[in-house]
């Protein structure tokens, strides 16, 4: 208990810094007025020895395709406790355990890039590059009945490059990529079929390689991204909405994205879709840009540098899998410096909200995350990372909705003295979480918690704290501080011995 004799004020050396800093304050805030997120501590999860391009959830399973040979259980070292599984494997969503599911998908440089379940959830549509399947001749594209496991024998198209997109409707897959011939015919970066696996006469031309495809019947369209630069013989850089039957164009995106951007990812919330961007070159667009699924309006547009390479919608939050290292220009952003891998922004005003998970850059081209999928409240996400917040994680980790596991950082270093009788004031640096936005701060003196004051924080604006204790004159006490995020506590500091100023002379901390 706090003792009533004490008086006690607690102040923040940079309050008025604060005050000023619009961008903080409104990422700080976030928490407290805006959506529920996940928690940032990661959930014991398989690891894969190589890069993964992609996952996928159907009926409480989660697929996951790349370039990679084994699997191995959480915590083991690479080659540890190894299990073999060619580019492809599948785990219990619920308990994240391996499943016996499993194909190889192997021949040249071969690798998963797509995966997509039809809306029932009954088939497992796979593409990439790879040219056998269990020893069988396939040509870059299968399907798999997700109840046995087993391949598909009618959905077996010619595809003469990688693909790398898959959409599924009630009764259409579209394939999309680096092709430009399926089943012998042409077909430039997009094609369509019927879930049997028969080509249909949808056309579009399409001058690169398609990455995204989000398929919105209900509202007449298609939308395509990817790195062209013209569609059906008009410029329409990196994303085009088309007839879901034709291929014919049906909108265009005018000025949405510069030259040199590509589309990697597309999304779907209700009526708005949302797009994560990669920009080639210096300045060029990284960011997510959300829109109106019935007119095309762009409803905003982040200006985040570090390519966004996937973003998934849950709830009122939009996710994504990016190496942002710039985000001053977007509310709750922060500042040029470290790559932040993970983000989470309101999908009404693309205010980034408090959710910092993070990996290193990783394998391969050094980008982190490449792919997420929603599997029920759990968020799965897969790249070619080896670690997640700084501990060995190979390249799948997932996020659940709590409660949250996981300690602010170490508690502040403290620092004290005593300048005038019978006062000691202490200061400290706030420390920062990476899901939780306002932490409090336990003030213990000589065992005895006397102080709590809160602070809201975020990595790269810790303010300076001060606490003013007062005690009798000349007397001598042992301080100490720990930090709580209202469900988990660090440890207390080393303690700090001040004396109080009997008279007018300061004594010092030591």
């Amino acid at each position: 208990m706090l003792r009533k004799s004490t008086t006690r004020t607690v102040t923040t050396a940079c309050a008025v810094a604060l005050l000023a800093a619009a961008s903080l304050t409104t990422a700080v805030g976030a928490q407290a007025r805006g959506p529920k997120l996940l928690t940032a501590a990661p959930l014991a999860t398989w690891q894969t020895n190589g890069i993964v391009w992609t996952v996928e959830y159907a009926r409480g399973v989660v697929y996951v395709g790349g370039a990679f040979d084994r699997v191995r259980p959480p915590g083991a070292k690479p080659g540890e406790k190894e299990t073999a599984r060619k580019n492809f494997a599948a785990f219990d969503a619920a308990t994240g355990r391996l499943l016996p599911c499993a194909h190889s998908f192997t021949r040249g440089a071969a690798t998963v890039r797509a995966l997509k379940a039809s809306p029932d959830g009954k088939v497992l549509y796979v593409g990439g590059s790879f040219g056998r399947v269990d020893g069988g001749g396939v040509a870059s594209a299968v399907a798999l009945d997700t109840a046995t496991c087993s391949v598909r024998r009618d959905f077996r198209p010619a595809v003469t490059a990688t693909v790398r997109a898959i959409e599924t409707t009630g009764s259409t897959v579209y394939l999309g990529g680096d092709f430009t011939v399926v089943n012998g015919k042409p077909r430039k970066h997009l094609a369509s079929f019927t879930r049997k696996g028969r080509l249909l006469p949808f056309r579009a031309d399409i001058d690169g390689p398609v990455r995204a495809v989000l398929a919105a019947p209900d509202h007449g369209k298609v939308l395509v991204g990817g790195d062209f630069q013209n569609v059906n013989g008009r410029t329409e850089r990196a994303l085009v909405a088309v007839h879901p039957q034709t291929g014919s164009t049906v909108a265009s995106f005018p000025e949405w994205l510069p030259p040199r951007a590509s589309v990697k990812s597309l999304a779907r919330g209700g009526t708005r879709f949302y797009l994560g961007a990669e920009g080639r070159g210096t300045g060029i667009f990284d960011g997510r840009i959300a829109g109106r699924l019935s007119d095309g309006t762009m409803l905003w547009k982040d200006f985040c540098l570090g390519a966004t390479q996937a973003v998934v919608v849950h709830g009122n939050v939009l996710y994504s899998a990016s190496h942002s290292h710039y985000c001053g220009r977007t509310p709750g952003g922060f500042p040029d410096g470290p790559r932040r891998n993970f983000l989470a922004q309101s999908v009404d005003d693309k205010r980034l909200l408090h959710w910092f998970p993070d990996t290193n850059d990783g394998l391969g081209e050094g980008v982190g995350p490449r792919t997420l999928v929603m599997a029920g409240t759990t968020l799965w996400a897969g790249g070619e990372f080896t670690t997640v917040n700084g501990r060995a994680q190979q390249s799948l980790t997932r996020f659940g909705t709590g409660p949250r596991n996981k300690a602010p950082e170490a508690a502040p270093r403290l620092s004290g003295k005593s300048s005038r009788a019978g006062k000691v004031t202490l200061t400290w640096r706030a420390a920062w979480d990476r899901d939780d936005a306002e932490l409090t701060y336990l003030i213990y003196r000589d065992g005895r918690l006397v102080a709590s004051p809160k602070q809201r924080s975020v990595e790269w604006h810790r303010p300076e704290m001060r606490y003013t204790d007062s005690v009798a004159r000349g007397s001598r006490h042992r301080y100490a501080i720990a930090v709580t995020d209202g469900r988990n506590t660090t440890p207390r500091s080393k303690p700090l011995q001040v004396t109080a100023v009997a008279g007018k002379r300061p004594t010092g901390a030591r």
